[in-house]
């Protein structure tokens, strides 16, 4: 079915259209990681322990990659527009319950519920790859993700600045406001697509597994991000502790300005889905996991505390977004170039182990943090970035004998 996109691919093109998804993709997936810099505020403001407040990040997340397997495989069967909208409405009343909430449990719920919905992220990009010509697929898949980008790390800000002046519950009702009104904004915006598929529900969800199991190069995607991915998570849900705890004893905010650092990251997207149209997407991965691992030694500066632990915790976090956001770049294009009738299948199962990934990585690093300190998290992204980091030169290690012989040039293509 690629095919029948081909019709609606004029409108999907369009620069202003292009820069509005990818502002879309921003204040959507923010609301999955806002929390992280105001988790100490709610700790305080519901009366428990900074672990158990953690517990909404981890909820949001877990929603969200049971969204993105429950959900998003819809971005094959339904059209666009309804779809982004709906979940976008859906989104709205989860961070409207949120922001209202009296207890950690309903709070943590609402998280599910807003992670859960606040998909539509991973339905635009498929969506947008499908109605952009091959040559140019990289580049625009980069700068939708610049846009998420920006929307992961300046969330962080957004929310440790209102949360210091107006409490916890202030992000989470203002970006009901803003999902809101981008809800109506792309009712009309977007372009009226043709469902690839007319497959029931059931058989999209078993097919998405079917996919994994069947597509190495899936299988070896998805295991690169979800590594990656659990050590930036790790680190991310750990730095708030850091700095509002004993060894700085600053507020939210100093959080949100790290992540303003890290920001910079969402300018090296494109840079890197050139690269990729250009080299394809190994050499890309290969130089992005050297980076990660790079990053968690720099972020050891950390743990001296002061303006040098300062500097180092923005380099390291900085040095770590663009390794992750880079290296997502390269693993969508690789599997958006699978099966054009099943890009968003393609993207469940791949965002499903990506977000498991996180939100395990979320998990252990509060427990890391807990038990070794800064240092421990560091060694915790090392470890999860040097597992990514093996599987690739190991991969390249077992072809190597038999790419000169080449005797059956289409299954070496494939294995790649």
């Amino acid at each position: 079915m690629s095919s029948s996109q081909a019709p609606n691919a004029q409108p999907g093109l369009g620069r202003r259209l292009i820069l509005l998804l990818a502002l879309a993709c921003g204040i959507a997936v923010a609301n999955v990681y806002f929390p992280q810099a105001v988790s100490p505020l709610i700790a305080k403001g519901l009366h428990v322990s900074p672990g158990s407040a953690a517990l909404v990040v981890t909820a949001a997340q877990l929603g969200y990659a049971a969204g993105i397997f429950l959900l998003v495989p819809l971005g094959d069967r339904l059209r666009h527009r309804k779809l982004i909208v709906t979940l976008l409405a859906l989104t709205c009343v989860g961070l409207l319950v949120a922001g209202a909430a009296n207890s950690l449990a309903l709070l943590v719920g609402a998280s599910a519920m807003v992670g859960l919905t606040t998909v539509a992220p991973q339905i635009i990009i498929p969506m947008a790859a499908g109605l952009t010509a091959p040559e140019r697929r990289g580049a625009v898949t980069g700068t939708l993700l610049s846009g998420l980008i920006g929307g992961i790390l300046l969330a962080r800000t957004f929310s440790g600045t209102l949360g210091q002046w107006l409490g916890w519950r202030a992000p989470y009702l203002i970006a009901a406001g803003l999902v809101a009104l981008l809800a109506v904004i792309l009712a009309f915006a977007l372009p009226d697509t043709t469902p690839a598929t007319k497959d029931r529900y059931p058989v999209l969800l078993g097919q998405a597994w079917r996919l994994l199991r069947s597509e190495p190069q899936l299988r070896r995607s998805a295991f690169y991000q979800a590594t990656v991915f659990a050590g930036f998570s790790a680190a991310w849900t750990a730095l708030a502790l850091l700095v509002t705890g004993p060894v700085y004893h600053l507020g939210a905010p100093a959080v949100g300005i790290i992540a303003l650092v890290g920001a910079g990251s969402m300018f090296c997207t494109p840079l890197a889905g050139r690269r990729i149209d250009r080299n394809g997407p190994d050499a890309v991965n290969l130089i992005c996991m050297i980076g990660a691992v790079a990053a968690a030694a720099l972020l050891l500066v950390g743990s001296l505390g002061g303006a040098i632990g300062l500097i180092g915790l923005g380099a390291g976090m900085l040095l770590l977004d663009v390794a992750m956001q880079s290296g997502q770049v390269a693993n969508q294009a690789r599997i958006f170039a699978l099966n054009p009738a099943a890009r968003s299948r393609l993207n469940t199962a791949y965002m499903t182990c990506s977000f498991l990934g996180g939100s395990v990585g979320s998990w252990v690093g509060v427990r890391a943090y807990s038990a070794f300190g800064w240092n421990g998290v560091c060694g915790l992204i090392a470890i999860c970035a040097g597992l990514a980091l093996v599987r690739h030169l190991l991969r390249h290690t077992a072809l190597a004998p038999v790419a000169p012989a080449a005797p059956e040039p289409e299954p070496v293509a494939a294995s790649r």
